[in-house]
């Protein structure tokens, strides 16, 4: 795969202490409250690509799941509801709910301890708008908001992304998704994403839905 670093961008999708379960070998290390199984296994890939990525002078963009307490996500802002049950809004959409996770300025939300953020150049913070969800680093849930990272993307001149982090099944998925969309070539990292799998088989959905949008799949090691 042919690189030019300078047109490039990396995507760290949601990288948070919420969406990882305890770190093997640190006791008393609490999980998050919407662990993916085996989450924190996407970190080690990730640091390595985004240094190097960094040395070479491409662009390296984290994202954070950043909501407000009572977010329209959680099972607890509605009443007699669990979390993973659907729920259709007002507008007609499908909501998936969660336990609540990745609340503004708390440790969940933070990004993993074992990230390193040197390499970030950007921070998108996406899903703090109370009663709107957001899936993708470029759109929230209703399709028409904006987070900014698409116009951020083509000032700079970037013509390809790089895709990694959690979860396969939803903000990678949706992500790659739009940047396809909005034409940027899209790479999404196997080696570097897990999936939450709610409902089962959602992860084997995604990467089917991921190659019929034209969307690559790669890994870390073969792109460097």
């Amino acid at each position: 795969m042919g690189m030019d670093v300078f047109q490039d961008a990396l995507i760290l999708v949601d990288v948070q202490n919420d969406f990882c379960p305890p770190s093997p070998g640190k006791e008393g290390s609490p999980g998050g409250a919407l662990a993916v199984q085996e989450g924190d296994r996407v970190i080690g890939p990730i640091n390595d690509l985004s240094r190097w990525f960094a040395e070479q002078g491409g662009t390296v963009v984290a994202t954070q799941d950043w909501h407000p307490a009572g977010h329209i996500s959680f099972a607890s802002s509605h009443h007699g509801r669990k979390a993973y049950q659907e729920l259709t809004l007002p507008d007609g959409s499908t909501q998936v709910l969660w336990p609540e996770h990745c609340v503004q300025g708390s440790w969940g939300a933070d990004f993993h301890v074992d990230l390193d953020p040197r390499p970030i150049r950007f921070i998108v913070r996406k899903g703090w708008r109370r009663t709107l969800d957001s899936y993708s680093t470029f759109f929230e849930n209703d399709r028409r908001t904006t987070t900014g990272l698409d116009r951020l993307l083509k000032g700079l001149g970037i013509g390809r992304v790089f895709i990694a982090g959690l979860a396969t099944d939803y903000c990678v998925l949706y992500s790659a998704l739009d940047a396809r969309a909005l034409g940027f070539q899209t790479v999404v990292l196997q080696d570097a994403v897990r999936g939450v799998d709610v409902p089962p088989g959602s992860v084997d959905q995604a990467w089917d839905r991921l190659r019929k949008a034209g969307v690559l799949i790669s890994d870390t090691r073969s792109i460097r």
